[in-house]
């Protein structure tokens, strides 16, 4: 059955045990934990760390799991998004090195899989950034079997504002790109992290993926999105993406939710779906970003009883 989850990104000021803790009061089975290294991010929601892997030694591994296990939650996935195709090759390198120590954790802690982005360099074209991904990843893959981790990439463009023109920040955005991606490196441990929020806002179709990548699909993130149409009307399809849609809490937004879980179902997807708070309307005080996971889980209950 499929397991119900949030991203912890949503609880960065909280320590792990408190997070795993809210999970717990709270009826959800598992989180997925983010695994930033230390230090200030340049994005929201980014730069939380929940595990950090340079501090990961074998009591602190005992003391994770004796947590979960007291708690019965489990962990979905460690995240880590990136860009590890930045046009700076020193960022690059981090990007990709500390790839391979959030793998290294997730193999420790027997988790199973990694999420992450593709990235990309905004300012070239996507056949540019797929000889890029062709030989910056394969060795990612390779070291991710070697571990039996399946590596979750998420679908989001990373284009959000004007700087990000023309092709986003995270080059596997589209069904397109995925097929290529697999064909091209055939692995069973290389897969998705479907999130169908960023196919409502580039007007693609969130259901029929689920089928067609149903074997490659790997961990779910919830997360609703409404589309300005006033904007579009506006400024038209070629504005910055914040321009014309909102990220929202599952149910507040343009999902067909029904939908997208039948075809999840139907799909035999036995693995997480996490919340994934973005809603600039429960930012702020904990008190309100803890009440969205709340809300989420009980507008998500008709879906997912697990």
């Amino acid at each position: 059955m499929i397991k119900l989850g949030f991203v912890s990104a949503v609880l960065g000021d909280l320590s792990l045990d408190e997070v795993i803790t809210f999970a717990s009061d709270n009826e959800y089975s598992c989180v997925e934990l983010m695994c930033w290294p230390v230090g200030k991010a340049d994005r929201r929601y980014a730069g939380v760390t929940h595990i950090d892997t340079a501090s990961l030694d074998d009591n602190e591994i005992s003391r994770i799991k004796a947590l979960l296990r007291s708690k019965n939650v489990s962990i979905s996935g460690l995240g880590y998004y990136p860009n590890p195709l930045h046009p700076d090759k020193a960022r690059s390198d981090f990007y990709i090195s500390h790839i391979m120590k959030v793998i290294d954790a997730a193999a420790r802690l027997e988790v199973g899989i990694v999420n992450t982005f593709i990235g990309a360099d905004p300012a070239k074209h996507d056949d540019d950034n797929f000889a890029k991904f062709m030989e910056l990843w394969p060795p990612v893959i390779k070291y991710a079997e070697k571990n039996n981790i399946k590596i979750g990439i998420e679908n989001c463009p990373m284009h959000f504002t004007k700087d990000e023109w023309p092709a986003g920040n995270n080059l596997a955005h589209s069904p397109y790109i995925w097929r290529k991606m697999f064909e091209a490196v055939p692995s069973k441990n290389f897969g998705l992290n479907f999130d169908p929020s960023h196919m409502v806002w580039q007007m693609m179709d969130y259901v029929k993926p689920v089928s067609e990548f149903r074997e490659k699909i790997f961990h779910v993130h919830i997360k609703d999105a409404r589309i300005n149409w006033d904007g579009i009307n506006d400024r038209g399809i070629f504005t910055a993406p914040n321009n014309i849609h909102t990220p929202k809490l599952p149910g507040l937004g343009d999902i067909n939710w029904g939908k997208f879980f039948s075809a999840l179902y139907e799909s035999g997807y036995q693995g997480s779906a996490c919340v994934e708070v973005e809603d600039r309307a429960f930012e702020g005080p904990l008190e309100n970003r803890k009440a969205s996971l709340i809300q989420s889980r009980n507008f998500l209950r008709q879906f997912i009883t697990h």
